[in-house]
């Protein structure tokens, strides 16, 4: 077999299993509201999370060709293919050592980190894409912020509306109306998050000359989409009990609000083309909500260190992908 056609199915197999493993890392994400309320049962929630997130994978692309193409030009890139795999174990191993932990850390934050770590080191800094790269990290910066303001916003105007009905029967309905949010949640999950994959498979395409432009084709959404929904099957069930529980106590006006808030903000940056963090986006939600129930009802202490998470992510995977161009190539 062709040395460039090994290395580019080796990109496209560590892409995929990123996309598998952000599936069942980020599971959370969609639905630790709804099975922390018991609006659904473990297992239904799971599968419908997976199905919503391989029915929004393969309707958007703009995302993808945002991560194709800003942080750097794959056809300026001799080394391209190596840069990718370098990216790709950096965000894997990042992602997995998150995972075991139980920290809802960003899969979106490892994988740009980890991609502008690799170019650095493996291209020089004059292939890196600074505009493009700032671009991106100004999305991940303040959407979450956006999401606990959106979040407190929300869920105060649900409590001014239900202020006067009974507490069981508010969350009685609200129960029924988590299963939509939860549904909505993992659609646009899909429209944001496997876009990555999408990206640097279609940035491996173009860098090893099989096409000249960053539309990504049919088979490669069909794919991305089917291992994120095939990760997002697995469930990470550390990380939904962090996201469910651990946070605050959350009851279904609780959880529907948070769900609402995340699914609008994703979507309106899938909609801008802009690659944002899913986790940043509904754990921030939580938190907003949750201070809008009562302040001192989150564990601001477990918080801070989802926070720590959010703020090392990026540097470390950059100093992690850039080691490991280092040593393979």
């Amino acid at each position: 077999m062709d040395t460039s056609i090994l290395i580019i199915l080796i990109v496209i197999i560590l892409a995929l299993a990123f996309d598998f493993i952000n599936g069942f890392h980020d599971t959370a994400n969609a639905i630790a509201t709804s099975v922390s309320t018991r609006a659904l049962k473990p297992r239904t929630a799971i599968m419908m999370a997976a199905v919503m997130n391989f029915l929004g994978a393969i309707m958007f692309t703009g995302v993808a060709k945002t991560i194709g193409g800003s942080v750097a030009d794959p056809a300026k890139l001799d080394n391209g293919l190596e840069v990718l795999i370098a990216t790709l174990l950096a965000a894997i191993i990042w992602n997995l050592i998150t995972w075991w932990f139980g920290i809802p850390s960003s899969s979106s934050h490892a994988l740009i980190g980890a991609l502008a770590g690799a170019v650095y080191v493996g291209a020089g800094p004059d292939k890196l894409n600074m505009s493009g790269f700032t671009k991106i990290i100004e999305g991940l910066v303040f959407s979450p912020l956006i999401a606990f303001v959106v979040g407190y916003i929300i869920m105060m105007i649900l409590k001014w509306i239900f202020a006067k009905r009974s507490p069981h029967t508010v969350n009685k309905g609200f129960r029924t109306m988590q299963i939509i949010t939860a549904a909505i949640q993992s659609f646009t999950h899909g429209t944001n998050d496997a876009q990555k994959a999408m990206g640097i498979i279609t940035f491996a395409l173009v860098t090893a000359k099989y096409q000249d432009h960053m539309e990504v084709p049919l088979w490669v959404k069909l794919s991305a989409a089917t291992a994120m929904a095939l990760g997002t099957s697995i469930g990470g069930w550390k990380i939904i009990k962090t996201m469910g529980t651990k946070i605050f106590k959350i009851e279904p006006i609780n959880g529907f609000a948070a769900d609402l808030t995340g699914a609008s903000v994703i979507f309106g940056a899938t909609l801008l083309h802009l690659p944002v963090s899913t986790t940043h986006a509904i754990t921030s939600a939580i938190l907003g909500v949750g201070s809008a129930k009562r302040f001192s009802a989150v564990k601001w202490s477990l918080a801070g260190r989802i926070v720590i998470a959010w703020v090392i992510t990026i540097p470390i995977v950059a100093v992690l992908s850039g080691l490991i161009y280092k040593i393979l190539f």
